[in-house]
This record gives C-alpha cells, structure tokens and sequence, in this order.
C-alpha cells in the first residue's frame, strides 16, 4: 500500500512538471507573436512617390538633392537631419531653420520640387495642359516670434517659369518667373496667395517681367487646422486654379489675371519654406500622402 501510494505520487509530480514546462513554452510563443503583430503594426512609411521631385536644404548653396539620389533619402547623411521618415506615424518629415537661401528670396527651406523629367528641370506644364496636386500633412512644431506668434511657413506653391527664348526677350540670365501661388500655414490657419497683374493693358512681352505681378489680398479658409493632420489639393486647368481644403472649402480663381498667366511655364512645390529669417526659428511638416498628375 506504501509503495503504491509512493508511485503514485511520484508519477502526479511528473506530470504537473510536464504541464507546467509546456504552459510556459506556449507563454514564450504568444509573446514573441504579439512582438511581431506590434512590430508589424508600428512601423509606416509615408505613401510618397519622390521619382519627380527634388529637394532643396537649408544648407550649402543652397544644396539640392535630385533623383536618383533622392531615392535613397533615408541613409542619405546630407538628406537625414532635414527630410526624414516618422516611421510610426507614416510620415515624411519636412525640416528647416534659417539658413541658405536660393538667388531670388531670403527665405530658406526643405522643399519639394516637380521634376517631370527625373533630374531636369527643363520640362515643365502650362494652364492649358493643366495639372493636380494634393496631400494629406500636418504642422508638427515650429518656432515662435518676439511676440509670442507663430512663425507662418509655405506648404505648397505654383511656381512659374520662363523658357529660354522668353528669358532672351526680356534680357534674363535666368528662367525664373514669379510664383503664381502659395498656400501657407498661417497661424493654424491655410492661407492662399496669388498673383495679379498690376497693369491689365501690359504687352506680352512685359507680362514676362518679374515686376510686372504683384500680390493679391489673400484669403484665409474658415477652417482652424492647427497642429491637426488637413488635406490640401490644388486643382489648375486652362484660365482656372482652384484650391481645396479637406474636400470641405475651396477658392477658385478664373478671372484675367489667371487667362494672362497662361503664357508661363509651372510645376508644383510643396514641403516646408519657412517665412522668417528670426534667429532660432524653425518648423517641422509631416507630409503622410503627395500626388501630382497631369
């Protein structure tokens, strides 16, 4: 009866060691799974196609970085401290501070510009031949003036270009033209500006002039965005551009000032061109999506 008693025993602790060995091995199994559900879950790139597009720094001359090398932004060691992934939240991440500037501003930037022709900029897009551009982004920080404001940055422009026969008829020793539209974050607001014609009986040879555009008024969409993530589409077609405010507010421009513009060249810019030369003043855009078409 003892020896029966004993076995039993003995052979009852086998058994619970045995359940208690597997209990914990399917223990070590969930946890490495859910480490790789988190892992998997976590990790976001942002949904951005950058074959047409260059970047200019706030660095250098300034420097800028054109595909294919664009490509490779993430292990650039030029690229990294000014455009950069947020990997957690899917996001190309848009850096800047005053610094360099390009020949016609005094402003700097980490900004994004069309290339149609990977790595040239010689091909560009009329009015007529249209064009759309839209993104889903968010202000993530930025700096604040002596006043306590804070400092406003561009998001996205139009820029307008000459051709070089336009830029030989009126003497340049460049094919820049003025942009024709910027969108702002604007103390937590979007703002739109756009250019005029300052004399509407101005030939075609002195539309071509810099100084023949200047601004318009401006105009402010209702919506506060603050720091929250917005989407902005800019839509252009002949004689008419319209801008576009989470699919909720727009503004459309088709008057004679559009129909005269007809004449320059364009391509899209989006990214961070931060509006302040103040010293310790910076911003940081998130941009989570960017699509051109034509």
């Amino acid at each position: 009866m003892v020896l029966f008693l004993g076995i039993f025993t003995f052979t009852m602790v086998v058994c619970c060691e045995s359940n208690s060995d597997e209990i914990i091995i399917d223990d070590v199994q969930e946890e490495e799974e859910e480490e790789e559900i988190v892992e998997e879950t976590t990790y976001k790139l942002p949904n951005i196609d950058l074959n047409n597009w260059k970047v200019t720094l706030p660095i250098g001359n300034p420097t800028e970085v054109k595909p294919p090398e664009i490509l490779n932004y993430a292990t650039n060691e030029t690229l990294k401290p000014f455009f950069y992934n947020d990997s957690i939240n899917g996001a190309l991440v848009f850096y800047t501070y005053p610094g360099a500037s390009t020949a016609n501003s005094s402003y700097s930037r980490t900004e994004l510009r069309e290339q149609m022709v990977p790595g040239s900029n010689n091909t560009n897009w009329t009015f007529e031949q249209g064009g759309n551009m839209k993104g889903v982004l968010q202000m993530d920080e930025v700096s604040k003036d002596a006043d306590g404001k804070y400092h406003r940055t561009i998001i996205m422009q139009i820029h307008g270009r000459l051709t070089d026969a336009q830029r030989d008829l009126i003497g340049e020793d460049d094919n820049n033209a003025p942009p024709m539209l910027k969108v702002y974050w604007n103390y937590g607001k979007v703002r739109v500006k756009t250019k005029v014609l300052k004399d509407l009986n101005a030939s075609e040879t002195e539309i071509l002039k810099t100084d023949s555009w200047g601004d318009d008024e401006g105009f402010n969409f209702e919506e506060y965005v603050g720091f929250d993530k917005f989407k902005l589409e800019v839509r252009v077609e002949k004689n008419r551009m319209e801008v576009v405010l989470n699919d909720n507010e727009s503004v459309v421009y088709n008057d004679i000032h559009i129909q005269k513009w007809g004449v320059f060249e364009n391509y899209f810019k989006a990214g961070n061109y931060l509006s302040t030369t103040d010293e310790g003043a910076f911003a940081r855009i998130k941009y989570y999506e960017l699509e051109v078409n034509h």
